[in-house]
């Protein structure tokens, strides 16, 4: 072995490269820190995170968007902000290594980073002005800052050493031996008190970007559900098999299921909530206060909700009692006729305050179906997670095409004219909800005795309503189900089946047929472009 190959490695690099790392990442930190604290004084929305990742979601393959929801569900915003972060902190770390050869472009380039972020909060639907573009801008230059003076304590010779005269920008002279050429001291004084600071900026925003919506929480405390003109039947007695393991009838609020684009959940005061009706085939454009739906007759009704990314036996699917404002009585007080009456508008757009659009067939809302604005949801206020203060629903149509959450504008069009936000994504622009059942239990891989198993589950249609419920046993017949009690023809319905299960590995299959006479197709699609279609089936081993 030669002398040259016997010397130790330079452990004053690898210290140094470390260093700058965490040089890039405490100015990551610090930007993001001070954006969150800044995003106060504008909009949590414009955040960057936030910003970023709205932007993303837009962009996103609905291939890739449609494998997220599947595999993460509700968690899917938490993982696309948690990459997010992850891709921020390589980036961070990688800048603060340039940095040390180059320390002008180092921190220069935590500017691109506000730069994006900018790009990406002023570009969203909900942004108004060019404010949203400060927490990102404004957090960028302290990022920058604090880079360039955290790597020159890198750069910078022991106080006790006299500093020899270097381009500001030139590449570095070779690392001194075992990290004896930087300002120790300095550097680690710089860096806690970054640390320190960039922390409390942090936690200080969250706190107060948590408390600015404290109007909005408090305009919902302070709503008190008046009884509902037209009252919903008692849910009949049956509708709820009794067998352990199949979903509640009606399912609670906090249950159930929350799929949307909304990166933060907006809180709306209601005090200060509008809703405008206006467009083609309007003759009295309406401004609507929630206090004014309050004093409308109020209807009260049963509806199965299904989102298009439900797939075969997914749990996408949620019943409730809702209390609204029938939206059709509303449009004809605007004078807008259905296109079956020679109105000249056959799409209905609904406008959230996030920038979501959503375009249901005029024909449908008109139909005399119980579409309505939503403002109770299982005897209280709505959720701020399902639209609080008002929503959109339309029994019979998936979420995307009827659905919209915190809505504010209505504008009639017409699908000629205008494609709404999933429609410009290549879904669908008309999807009625298709007729779908679901095995809850047994689950999947279960281990039930041999002897008497009860199979049960949900099966919906909405707005045709279920006839009958079948189930199959590996390749066998067709075995009709027992229907639970009907509560209405847009909620789902209950059925159970008595299996003499014997020893062996077995699938379970199960399907439906709607009031229409449509027996639920075999042929599996995806969700994309009108939502999925198929039998769902479970796979058991009885002992």
């Amino acid at each position: 072995m030669s002398d040259e190959e016997k010397k130790p490695r330079n452990p004053g690099s690898r210290t140094r490269l470390g260093l700058g790392a965490l040089s890039g990442l405490l100015a990551g930190f610090a930007a993001l820190a001070v954006a969150e604290l800044v995003a106060v004084a504008v909009r949590p929305q414009a955040g960057p995170v936030v910003a970023v990742g709205g932007a993303a979601i837009d962009r996103t393959p609905i291939a890739v968007k449609d494998w997220a929801i599947r595999n993460f569900g509700t968690n899917d915003k938490l993982i696309l902000q948690l990459g997010i972060l992850a891709v921020l902190a390589l980036f961070a770390v990688a800048l603060g290594m340039f940095a040390l050869r180059h320390r002008r472009t180092g921190a220069a380039g935590v500017l691109v980073f506000g730069a994006v972020g900018a790009a990406a909060a002023t570009s969203r639907p909900d942004s108004t002005s060019f404010t949203d573009a400060l927490p990102s801008v404004l957090g960028a230059i302290v990022g920058a800052g604090l880079l360039y003076v955290l790597v020159g304590r890198l750069l910078a010779p022991p106080r006790d050493v006299p500093a020899a005269p270097d381009a500001p920008d030139a590449p570095d002279a070779a690392p001194r031996e075992h990290g004896e050429g930087w300002d120790r001291r300095g550097f680690v004084i710089a860096a806690t008190a970054a640390a320190a600071a960039s922390a409390g900026a942090g936690v200080l925003g969250r706190v107060l970007n948590g408390s600015s919506g404290q109007e909005a929480v408090a305009s919902r405390k302070n709503i008190d559900l008046p009884p509902p003109d037209s009252r919903a039947p008692a849910v009949p007695r049956g509708a709820q098999v009794r067998v352990a393991g199949v979903s509640p009838f009606i399912t609670p609020n906090g249950d159930f299921y929350r799929v949307d684009t909304a990166l933060v959940v907006p809180k709306v005061d209601a005090t200060a909530w509008r809703l405008r009706i206006h467009g083609k085939g309007v003759t009295r454009e309406k401004t609507l206060t929630f206090d004014d739906l309050l004093r409308r007759e109020l209807t009260e009704r049963d509806i199965t909700l299904t989102c298009v990314s439900n797939e075969v036996g997914g749990p996408y699917v949620g019943n409730a009692r809702w209390i609204g404002v029938r939206l059709d009585d509303l449009l004809k007080e605007c004078g807008v006729r259905p296109p079956s009456a020679g109105g000249p508008a056959d799409q209905l757009v609904a406008r959230s305050v996030d920038g979501m659009t959503i375009g249901s067939p005029v024909e449908d809302v008109m139909d005399g179906r119980d579409a309505m604005l939503a403002i109770g949801m299982n005897g209280r206020p709505l959720p701020f997670d399902h639209g609080f203060p008002v929503r959109m629903l339309v029994p019979g149509l998936y979420g995307y095409v009827s659905a919209c959450k915190w809505i504010k504008d209505i504008e009639l069009t017409t699908f000629d004219a205008y494609d709404s936000y999933w429609v410009k994504r290549d879904w669908a622009r008309e999807a009625p909800i298709k007729t779908q059942s679901r095995i809850d239990t047994p689950k999947p891989f279960a281990r039930p005795k041999a002897g008497t198993v009860m199979v049960a589950g949900v099966a919906w249609a909405q707005h045709r309503g279920i006839d009958k419920v079948e189930v199959r046993v590996d390749d066998g017949p067709w075995q009709e189900a027992t229907l639970a009690a009907e509560d209405s023809r847009d909620t789902w319905r209950q059925w159970s089946y008595a299996w003499q299960a014997a020893k062996g590995g077995h699938t379970l299959t199960v399907r439906a047929t709607d009031r229409t006479g449509e027996v639920q197709t075999e042929k599996r699609t995806r969700t994309v472009p009108d939502g999925a279609s198929g039998w769902h089936s479970v796979v058991v081993t009885v002992e």
